[in-house]
């Protein structure tokens, strides 16, 4: 009977030591795919952590994985995924409703299927912020619960705050951001969202007027992450600008110069 309560201990140490390595070879693949931007490196991190039971961290691979497919060309993948994303992070919350982060991105996910057919915000608005509000309720000091908060105000209707209040939240992320950046990280430790907050900081103070922060917003966001998605985005809209209105001067500098010159050899003729 020792013996084989003995046998039954080492198999499952066993068992319970493979799965923790799956698990945090899962949330490798996924910081690799979140610093290089890659959905096929999203999708690979989803399919090793579906071989584990961790709900949350399924949930956070499927949501970025959904995040890189919205505005592609492909609807039905994306349709699939949005699908894919709301199931697991459903089951993460039933599994553990006080992770502040599940709920959050529960809420933001509901976001993105307003986004993809506004008429759901007549049943899912509701749920968005219920959601947002129980995670704010178990985890007010958890960076990527307000910056995902902030993001629903950036994308919400004025009644929610709008981007007024998104800034706040987004700034106070960042500084949670900051300071959770000086802590040492276990493998599973979640440490995803910072680079896009800043890039989403950016955004709003672009919206709400102000290009020079949000250009200087963006430039840190790059800083931390040269493949941020959003922030390499907005600055090469502004390179873009920037490259056509020097093209619409070059012509009426070029016109005006020979009505220019004839003065200036005038001028220096004894």
């Amino acid at each position: 009977m020792i013996r084989l309560s003995v046998i039954l201990m080492f198999v499952g140490t066993t068992v319970a030591g493979r799965a923790e390595k799956t698990l945090e070879a899962g949330v490798a693949e996924f910081n690799a795919a979140y610093q290089a931007w890659d959905g096929a490196g999203f999708a690979k991190a989803s399919a090793m952590l579906a071989a584990t039971t961790n709900q949350y961290w399924r949930g956070v691979a499927e949501f970025h994985r959904l995040l890189w497919l919205t505005g592609g060309t492909n609807r039905t993948e994306t349709a699939k995924a949005l699908e894919t994303t709301i199931a697991t992070l459903q089951r993460a919350v039933q599994l553990d409703p006080q992770n502040g982060e599940s709920r959050a991105l529960l809420s933001a996910t509901y976001g993105l299927s307003i986004g993809a057919n506004p008429a759901r915000g007549l049943w899912l608005g509701k749920r968005l912020l219920d959601q947002e509000k129980l995670a704010r309720k178990w985890s007010p000091d958890n960076p990527r619960v307000l910056y995902l908060a902030g993001v629903n105000r950036f994308y919400g209707p004025a009644i929610l705050g709008g981007k007024n209040e998104g800034l706040k939240l987004l700034l106070a992320a960042e500084k949670l951001f900051a300071a959770e950046a000086g802590m040492t990280a276990g493998p599973a430790d979640p440490r995803w969202g910072r680079s896009t907050c800043l890039g989403y900081i950016g955004k709003t103070y672009d919206a709400l007027g102000k290009p020079t922060e949000a250009e200087e917003y963006f430039r840190k966001a790059l800083e931390l992450n040269p493949q941020d998605k959003l922030a390499k985005a907005e600055l090469e809209k502004r390179q873009k600008v920037g490259t056509d209105r020097q093209a619409v001067r070059e012509p009426i500098t070029k016109a005006a110069r020979p009505a220019v010159a004839p003065y200036q050899r005038h001028e220096e003729s004894p």
